[in-house]
């Protein structure tokens, strides 16, 4: 019988149960390392190795007991080779040939593999990390890799998470607010999302980048500043604009962003889930992109002083006691019209990092699409720049290479617009 101490949360376990045929339900972390000597496999088996005893999940698979509760059990037949690997064959000779990668992860084995690829032909090499997101989410999946793959270093990762509060007049104060986060969150269907649809196995992947003092500049330059989180967001906007123009003018797109609500003294080496959400318009038919992004930073601000996202946390948890009630409460909280569209930003290290010696040149997330929402988009910073993953299936939603490429030129339209406003 499996330790009940090692029972897989609430969180975590919902997590697990989304896992489907055509849902995978892993985050991708992909690293471009700066051209040199290839790295050299067993080494980096060593290496990790040697550096897994402080993270218990790397070495524990998920079982299923007789009740159908999910435990973390020892998998004591733990191969090294298993989960470092080298992925073989010429498949993947540039970077354009990174865009189509989906697997399953084993569930016998612990969930997480690292696969090597390359040398790519301009003598770059990846590292493609798969975390199942029952094991960390995007915070705890950056400790994880900090964890058994980066080389030490003393660039800390953004400080991130919430300050834990457990005063019981406070918590009173929360539930009597409670009817509010739900008008306010849940309660406001939208129009029929353009991303809408069935999705099947298929995944294809595109990228772009944007400089992190660029987003900041354009942030302090408006009078009620914008968080880097806001302008990413305006230009994510921009680039829907433009993708969808063709096929579905003025239409209507809100976001689900979601919050981490990871306490910034816990332990680094703790994993699992712990995170909530807020709901953003992203005024797509607004035509001046300085205006997009003042509407967009309005909307977050207000969310924040709300702090609905700690107060939905804990609604989906009390109705996560309550049986087919919570479920019921989840489908509606996660249906198409709701939101259309995740937008995530994890902040990562602040300087450069290398791995085995090999600089961290780029730095992606790719997160999966969903049943009903065909898109999905992940941006995480490293060294200066943020690096933004859109993953689609094509098969829904084809061409997300130009959706990037758009995205790129809204970056390029709110800086200019903001510099020809006088703020940068």
């Amino acid at each position: 019988m499996a330790d009940e101490g090692d029972r897989l949360s609430e969180d975590d376990a919902r997590i697990l149960a989304l896992e489907s045929a055509v849902l995978t339900g892993h985050t991708l972390k992909l690293m471009i390392l700066a051209p040199g000597t290839p790295l050299d496999l067993e080494a980096l088996r060593r290496s990790v190795s040697a550096r897994l005893a402080d993270r218990p999940r790397a070495t524990q698979r998920v079982e299923i007991d007789a009740d159908g509760e999910a435990h973390w059990v020892p998998a004591t037949d733990f191969d090294i080779a298993q989960h470092v690997r080298r992925r073989a064959g010429t498949e993947c000779a540039t970077r354009d040939d990174l865009r189509r990668m989906s697997e399953h992860l084993d569930r016998s084995r612990p969930l997480w593999t690292l696969d090597l690829i390359g040398p790519l032909a301009d003598g770059t090499e990846a590292i493609a990390a798969r975390l199942h997101h029952a094991m960390v989410d995007g915070i705890a999946g950056l400790r994880f890799l900090e964890g058994i793959l980066l080389d030490p270093h003393d660039a800390p990762l953004h400080p991130v998470g919430t300050r834990a509060s457990t005063a019981e007049a406070a918590r009173r104060e929360e539930w009597r607010r409670m009817p509010g986060v739900v008008a306010r969150e849940l309660v406001h269907p939208g129009s029929r999302s353009p991303f809408d649809k069935p999705i099947t196995i298929a995944r294809e992947v595109a990228f772009t980048a944007a400089p992190l003092d660029g987003l900041k500049s354009i942030g302090a330059s408006r009078a009620a500043h914008a968080t880097v989180n806001d302008v990413l967001l305006a230009i994510v906007s921009g680039g829907l604009s433009t993708w969808l123009d063709e096929h579905h003018p003025g239409v209507d797109i809100r976001a689900r962003v979601p919050v981490s609500l990871h306490h910034r003294d816990e332990d680094p080496t703790a994993p699992g889930n712990r995170d909530s959400f807020i709901d953003v318009d992203l005024f797509l038919s607004e035509s001046d992109p300085l205006r997009r992004l003042d509407r967009i930073s309005a909307r977050t601000r207000t969310e924040k002083q709300r702090d609905d996202a700690a107060l939905l946390y804990d609604l989906f948890h009390a109705l996560g006691r309550l049986g087919r009630a919570g479920e019921l409460a989840q489908r509606m909280a996660g249906s198409a019209r709701e939101f259309s569209v995740a937008i995530s930003n994890v902040p990562g290290p602040r300087d450069a990092v290398s791995v085995a010696g090999r600089r961290v040149e780029q730095l992606f997330s790719s997160s999966e699409p969903a049943a009903h929402h065909a898109l999905r988009v992940a941006a995480i910073s490293n060294a200066g720049k943020v690096g933004i993953g859109f993953c689609t299936d094509p098969t829904a939603l084809p061409r997300v290479h130009a959706l990037a490429d758009a995205v790129a030129a809204s970056y390029r339209d709110l800086a200019q617009a903001a510099a020809s406003a006088g703020g940068t």
